[in-house]
């Protein structure tokens, strides 16, 4: 059996579950596992050290999968900017005809570089109303992003159970729920708040799949729903990261009233959090990790999660929610 919803369809998919794109995460490995596993998997543009390395890792996906896969272009304010342009040419020479965006408006210029090449878009929101200004402005599928989420959760503290449905009033296109998903209870929940499918990211890191050391997986596994801390909250640019020593120690040091980013620079750059992943040494710096820890309790292949995920949720709406009509 299997879940038929506007997601699938859009994108060519069997199951309504996509791999959202993360920073040294995305790679070939993970991406392909997702889409041989029938949900979508993607693979992340700017993890790649230049344009022609992402048209490689695009190939080198290809040679691994023959099911649909996508590319996130991820677009955010930093003192030496890549250039998002090559990028998004290479996505083009790539054929890649799905593509994950998140950040600025600036996004938007690479929105009209792609569409000319028949590339569906779709786009990450943490508001209705950036929703609402991403459909007007032409995107193709909303993945609307709640509090729960890791990365980057916007301003406005929403938790998916308010910001779901109040996304699926107003939005008409079809939608994604991001933000605390990892099994089946959570994807039947996402249909019947108004989603068309999920967006998982942490729960997609503790696979056997995913290009990280084993002990960070293992730290998914001890972690529970309370295993995440929020930072950079004072900058306006909060982020979601697992509790650690070192993500303590940035709480710690930016609790102070004149507290500035170069207080956590080392602790947080991206060369540190790329080494704690590679090496499993946590003192390294932080990591990306939602509240959906708490949901977390083995590492399987992609494969068996997709499987376990549907199979859970077609058990709940067919069985346990129809049973309680009377």
């Amino acid at each position: 059996m299997a879940l038929r919803t506007r997601i699938t369809e859009r994108l060519g998919i069997e199951h309504p579950i996509v791999q959202g794109g993360m920073m040294n995460v995305g790679y070939a490995e993970l991406a392909s596992a997702v889409s041989n596993a029938g949900g979508l998997g993607i693979i992340t543009a700017l993890t790649q050290p230049s344009p022609q390395a992402l048209r490689d890792e695009i190939e080198r996906t290809k040679a691994m999968t023959t099911k649909p896969f996508g590319v996130n272009m991820t677009i955010f304010p930093t003192v030496n900017s890549p250039d998002y342009k090559a990028y998004a040419q290479a996505i083009i020479d790539g054929g890649i005809t799905i593509v994950e965006t998140a950040g600025t408006q600036a996004v938007r210029e690479i929105w009209e570089m792609l569409r000319p090449h028949g590339v569906t878009i779709l786009h990450k929101c943490t508001a209705v109303r950036h929703a609402l200004s991403a459909e007007k402005a032409g995107c193709d599928i909303i993945s609307i992003d709640g509090f729960e989420c890791a990365g980057h959760p916007g301003e406005d503290d929403i938790p998916g159970l308010i910001l779901i449905p109040a996304a699926a009033d107003k939005v008409k296109i079809p939608m994604l729920a991001s933000g605390g998903f990892g099994d089946g209870r959570g994807l039947a929940a996402a249909l019947a708040l108004g989603a068309d499918g999920i967006n998982m990211g942490t729960r997609f890191c503790a696979t056997e799949e995913a290009p990280i050391h084993d002990k960070v997986k293992q730290a998914y596994l001890d972690n529970d729903e309370r295993g995440s801390l929020l930072i950079f909250r004072a900058f306006k640019n909060t982020a979601r990261v697992g509790r650690s020593a070192v993500s303590q120690e940035v709480v710690r040091r930016l609790s102070k009233p004149d507290a500035v980013f170069d207080d956590v620079r080392e602790l947080v750059s991206g060369v540190a959090g790329k080494e704690l992943l590679q090496t499993g040494d946590l003192s390294k710096g932080v990591f990306w990790a939602g509240m959906v820890q708490g949901l977390i309790h083995d590492i399987p292949t992609c494969h068996e999660l997709i499987n376990r995920i549907v199979a859970d949720a077609e058990s709940i709406i067919r069985k346990r929610l129809y049973d309680m009509i009377v």
